[in-house]
C-alpha cells in the first residue's frame, strides 16, 4: 500500500511517543498511539510501564466519542491476548474505529498476527508496515527477546586510544568525557540489567544507575546483578544501599556473608560453578534467560570482559574511546589468556560510528561461528 503524507506526519507522531517510555516501559515494548478525525489529532498515548494501561487505551481515552470512524497510527500490532492489561484490539474495535495503521507486526508469539486478524475479522481496515524500520529499532532487544528467547546483551567498554581502561593502580575515573558518559547513563536506563563483577565493586564501587542525559523521560532503573564468586562484596557497597534492585550471584556456600548481604537489601542466588571455582557463565547466561530480561549491559573490568567474549555470551560491543593513552603498563580492555594465535581472536563486524565531545563511540556486533 502507498502511504500519503498525513499517514506518515501521524505515524511519525506515533513513534515520537513511544520514545517517551524507552527508559520505562522495559520489558515490555515501547509503544505510540495516535487517533485522527478529519485530519486532525483527537488522542494520543504511549505506553509508559509494565502492568499499566498501553499506549491505544491512553489514546482512545483521549479522543472519547470522536474515536467513532476515525484512524489509528499505532507502532507496534495491538494485542489480542488478556496479559496483565485487556486486549487493546478489542478496545479499538469496541470504541469504533474505522482503520489503524500498524508501523509493525508483534513479534510476541502470543500476538504475532493475531491482533491484525482481530481487528479485520471486525470490519476494520488494517494496514502495517509503514515506518517499520523506526518501529523496529525502537524495540530491537524486546524483539530478540522473543525471536530468540535470550536476553540482548551488550558490553560497554571506556578506553584510551591504546586499549587502556585504567591505569595500573586502577584509577579509571575519568577516561571519557561528560558527553560519553551521559551516552552510557542512556544504556543503562534502556537496560533491564546491569552486569558487572565484584572486581568492579571493590575498585569503584560505583552506582551503575542511570542519571544523567536522559532528557526528563521516566526511568525505571535497570536491576544490578553482581558476579561475586567467593562473597567479597562489602555490605555496605553502594549498588546495595542506593534503593537499587540488586542481585549477586555466587556459587559460596558461605552462609553467613551471604546473611549479611540479604541484611544489606540484596538478592542472593547460587549458581553452578566453573572447573575454576568461579561462577559458571553459561550458568548466569540461562538465569538470565528469565521472561523479565531483555536487555543485559556488562559494565566490568578486563576479566569478566573477555570471559563473557569469549563465551559467546556478548552480542554487542560498545566502545567509547578517549584521545588519548595511558601506556604499557595499564590495565586493558579483555583478559582472554587463552587467546593465543589468530585463529582464537573474536570476530566483531562494524555498525556504526558516533563522535561525543571529544570521544568516539564505536559499534560492533560480535560474529557467530556458523
Amino acid at each position: 500500500m502507498t502511504f500519503g503524507s498525513d499517514d506518515k506526519r501521524f505515524m511519525a507522531r506515533a513513534i515520537e511517543l513511544a520514545k517517551q517510555g524507552q527508559y520505562s516501559a522495559k520489558p515490555n515494548p515501547c509503544v505510540g498511539c495516535v487517533i485522527v478525525q478529519n485530519k486532525q489529532i483527537v488522542g494520543e498515548g504511549w505506553h509508559e510501564k509494565a502492568g499499566e494501561p498501553h499506549a491505544e487505551v491512553h489514546a482512545l481515552k483521549q479522543a472519547g466519542e470522536l474515536a467513532e470512524n476515525a484512524t489509528a497510527y499505532v507502532t507496534l500490532e495491538p494485542c489480542s491476548h488478556h496479559g496483565r492489561t485487556p486486549p487493546c484490539a478489542n478496545a479499538l474495535i469496541e470504541a469504533g474505529v474505522a482503520n489503524v495503521v500498524v508501523a509493525m507486526q508483534d513479534p510476541n508469539p502470543l500476538v504475532s498476527g493475531e491482533g491484525v486478524s482481530t481487528l479485520r475479522e471486525a470490519g476494520i481496515d488494517v494496514c502495517v508496515g509503514l515506518f517499520e524500520e523506526q518501529a523496529v529499532a525502537l524495540n530491537r532487544t524486546f524483539i530478540h527477546k522473543m525471536t530468540t528467547g535470550k536476553p540482548y546483551v551488550m558490553s560497554k567498554v571506556a578506553m584510551s586510544l591504546d586499549g587502556k581502561t585504567a591505569m595500573a593502580s586502577g584509577e579509571s575515573q575519568w577516561i571519557t568525557g561528560a558527553t560519553a558518559r551521559e551516552d552510557v547513563h542512556r544504556l543503562r536506563a534502556q537496560s533491564d540489567v546491569v552486569l558487572t563483577g565484584v572486581g568492579t565493586i571493590l575498585a569503584d564501587n560505583p552506582k551503575l544507575t542511570a542519571r544523567d542525559g536522559l532528557g526528563g523521560f521516566p526511568v525505571r532503573q535497570p536491576r544490578i546483578v553482581v558476579l561475586d564468586s567467593q562473597l567479597k562484596t562489602p555490605p555496605d557497597a553502594v549498588v546495595l544501599t542506593n534503593d537499587a534492585n540488586t542481585t549477586i550471584l555466587t556459587c559460596s556456600d558461605n552462609e553467613q556473608a551471604k546473611q549479611a548481604l540479604i541484611e544489606a537489601g540484596c538478592h542472593v542466588e547460587v549458581v553452578a560453578a566453573d572447573a575454576n571455582g568461579q561462577v559458571d557463565l553459561q550458568a548466569v547466561q540461562a538465569w538470565l534467560n528469565e521472561p523479565s530480561i531483555n536487555s543485559v549491559m556488562i559494565e566490568a573490568g578486563a576479566l569478566l570482559n573477555g570471559a563473557c567474549l569469549q563465551a559467546g555470551i556478548v552480542d554487542e560491543l560498545i566502545v567509547y574511546m578517549a584521545p588519548s593513552a595511558l601506556g604499557d603498563d595499564a590495565r586493558g580492555a579483555f583478559s582472554m589468556p587463552t587467546v593465543t594465535q589468530l585463529s582464537d581472536q573474536v570476530q566483531l563486524t562494524y555498525s556504526q560510528m558516533e563522535t561525543l565531545g571529544d570521544d568516539i563511540k564505536l559499534t560492533y556486533v560480535v560474529k557467530r561461528e556458523q
